[in-house]
């Protein structure tokens, strides 16, 4: 019975503990005791779901605040918004009701970097509330995030992406980021961050998302090594990111086929489709055997195919996977695959490396005539 009785004892102290803070906080005409009283709050509620419920009442005063002109106000009182918003639905939405958004968009654009972070990381808190969402939307958020995903900080850049994310179930938002040029900064964000991260997973699943999209589908090939982060996604990515990649090669070339077949084969997508068959998760291994067959088919009857052909060996594994040993099938036959492919890349550029022209002379030198695609 006795620690039953001293959590009790805690849980009598916390209405005398909070009434002091919020004495502190709303009668204090002291500048240093309401940012004390912030900070006790931010302390208080950082682990604590019963403080969060009883500070709940600050809130409005902690908004005041960010009002203010004083940096020192706006940081302390940010951040114990931040903690009392986390795992409580109910603060998240007191928080946006009390007008929080308008001072939140005004430190986005502020020269502080400290504040910009903080006001990035609020709103990826807010906007896990479905309630708050729309409000956001409206808010004109979504062009700032965009920014501060371009030239933000790293952390500022996670927690962008994040809030984007959030906000991306409302299909309305997708067509705002890409009139801002998101595709471009996401796709930097993606081969700058580790490929088993959750900023990969986040991003991932917004490009899949633009690619719904004749815009994005376009912003991303322009986009420098734009596929070719999606294609490393998918081979190193967790088991989320490779389903989100495979989508959205998938929406590219069911699309267009003939726009996008090229450009996705081109960085060696293959190897990684073929692993996804096997080990992804089963949306993954659906999405990539039908990626497979539309980059497979060809114009041309398969008899006239040469035999062995990469293209070949690809419709072979994809008919025979589906048997028992799947895993030992594919992994045997995907050696020959890629042993297959290394022998007729060497050939190809043994032929195009040195070719002669017409005019020269038998012994003169031949000139390279290795076009680019």
């Amino acid at each position: 019975m006795e620690p039953d009785s001293q959590i009790s004892e805690t849980d009598l102290k916390i209405p005398e503990i909070v009434n002091q803070t919020m004495e502190l906080l709303i009668q204090s005409n002291d500048p240093c005791s309401k940012i004390q009283a912030a900070k006790d709050i931010r302390r208080l509620t950082k682990t604590s779901q019963k403080y969060r419920r009883h500070f709940s009442g600050a809130i409005q005063y902690l908004v005041s605040m960010l009002r203010s002109n004083s940096i020192e106000f706006n940081e302390a009182s940010l951040l114990a918004l931040l903690n009392l918003a986390v795992k409580d639905e109910k603060n998240k939405v007191k928080i946006v009701d009390a007008g929080a958004l308008e001072p939140l968009i005004c430190f986005l654009l502020s020269d502080s970097t400290t504040l910009r972070e903080y006001a990035t990381a609020a709103l990826l808190t807010l906007s896990a509330s479905v309630i708050n969402k729309p409000t956001i939307s409206s808010s004109g958020a979504i062009p700032l995030l965009v920014e501060i995903l371009r030239d933000g900080s790293p952390q500022a850049k996670v927690d962008s992406v994040m809030t984007l994310y959030n906000l991306s179930t409302r299909k309305e938002n997708l067509t705002v980021l890409l009139s801002e040029k998101a595709v471009s900064p996401l796709v930097n964000l993606l081969k700058s961050c580790k490929k088993s991260s959750k900023t990969t997973e986040k991003c991932s699943a917004l490009i899949e998302s633009l690619l719904d999209f004749e815009e994005g589908r376009s912003a991303l090939t322009s986009e420098e090594g734009g596929v070719l982060a999606v294609v490393e996604v998918l081979e190193n990515g967790s088991p989320q990111s490779s389903e989100c990649a495979v989508g959205a090669l998938l929406k590219m070339c069911e699309s267009d086929r003939d726009r996008y077949r090229e450009p996705i084969l081109k960085e060696g997508v293959i190897p990684g489709l073929l692993e996804l068959t096997v080990q992804g998760t089963p949306r993954s291994q659906s999405k990539a055997r039908t990626l497979l067959q539309l980059l497979r088919d060809s114009p041309y009857p398969r008899s006239e195919l040469e035999a062995g052909t990469l293209e070949n060996i690809v419709c072979t594994i994809v008919s025979q996977i589906d048997g028992e040993d799947r895993g030992g099938k594919a992994k045997k036959m995907l050696a020959e695959m890629v042993q297959v492919s290394m022998e007729q890349s060497l050939r190809h550029l043994q032929q195009r490396a040195l070719v002669c022209t017409p005019t020269e002379m038998p012994f003169t030198k031949c000139t390279s005539k290795v076009s680019s695609k």
